[in-house]
């Protein structure tokens, strides 16, 4: 059954590579090839076939890579999943006879008991037809789902953009924001307070691994808004002098250093390391390689690329 079929659950984005395009804050955990994912009461729910699963902070994403095409089961739906299981386990002789044309019936499944909208419950299963270990990924799909990663994402979202009810009196946190910017004094603690954020965010960040996880993504926002800037001052200001040229390229260089936010690793991706990875490298390279006039060297790209990835694999 294709992708498009499985109109029961909302659509993914992919990257013309065939990557899942991630949200603001989420992370991906776990890979797994081949796994189908079936209603285990309900016909009337369209099934998927051989999909490239991948368990992220926030959904598990169902790619079918011939089509490009992608379908999300948002891990904020899941009521509770079960542990692997075989269907058969308990008599070899069932699933010894049994029609080979319902081949899942022998592969490990993970039944999970998900909401629907509008307000109806259903039990699918995810169904794995590869060689992997299940346990792992159950392991890691528990993990994802008792620390809630979308809730934090989805409380920082107002934060940062709540409106303001008509006639309120502004919060003194208001009043200190917008003090005037006013003469070379006003930019420069204007820059002063910006620098003063980012670092306060870095230093928050590696505190420890889950920090700078779930801070990963905000700094490459802030990272590319600062080289998009650096870029802007470099083109409208070209008669500045040596020192401050060489200060905006070694800025431009640490911000290379801050790198992708959810790196293809060996422990997420397993035996699809190398697929995955090449992947990504294509999704990567597309910028540099247009900003460089379409063509770079091969060492350059191995450069950028393991600096971005923060290791030398």
């Amino acid at each position: 059954m294709s992708v498009a079929a499985a109109d029961w659950l909302p659509s993914a984005t992919v990257t013309a590579s065939g990557r899942p395009v991630l949200s603001a804050g989420e992370i991906e955990r776990h890979l797994l090839p081949l796994v189908d994912l079936e209603p285990e009461e309900n016909p009337r729910l369209a099934p998927l076939r051989g999909c490239l699963l991948a368990l992220t902070s926030h959904r598990l994403i169902f790619l079918h890579e011939a089509s490009l095409s992608a379908r999300a089961l948002p891990l904020a739906s899941i009521v509770h999943p079960y542990p692997p299981h075989r269907r058969h386990n308990h008599n070899p002789l069932r699933s010894l006879f049994s029609s080979s044309s319902s081949s899942s019936s022998h592969h490990p499944r993970i039944r999970i008991q998900i909401s629907l909208p509008p307000s109806r419950s259903e039990v699918v299963a995810v169904v794995v037809t590869c060689k992997a270990d299940v346990d792992v990924f159950y392991r890691r799909l528990l993990e994802a789902i008792r620390a809630r990663a979308w809730e934090a994402t989805a409380a920082a979202a107002p934060a940062s953009g709540a409106p303001v009810a008509e006639g309120a009196a502004p919060a003194e946190e208001d009043l200190a924001i917008r003090m005037p910017v006013v003469g070379v004094a006003g930019i420069l603690r204007k820059e002063q307070e910006t620098w003063e954020s980012a670092g306060q965010n870095l230093q928050d960040a590696f505190q420890d691994l889950n920090a700078l996880m779930s801070k990963a993504k905000e700094m490459m926002e802030l990272a590319e808004k600062m080289r998009q800037k650096l870029l802007t001052n470099s083109s409208a200001q070209s008669n500045s002098n040596d020192e401050e040229m060489g200060s905006k390229q070694d800025m431009q260089d640490l911000l290379l250093s801050v790198g992708i936010v959810s790196p293809v690793t060996k422990e997420t991706a397993g035996a699809l390391y190398h697929q995955q990875l090449s992947r990504q490298l294509a999704d990567f390279v597309r910028v540099p390689v247009e900003r460089a006039g379409g063509m770079m060297a091969l060492v350059d790209v191995y450069c950028l690329f393991n600096r971005a990835r923060g290791t030398a694999q």
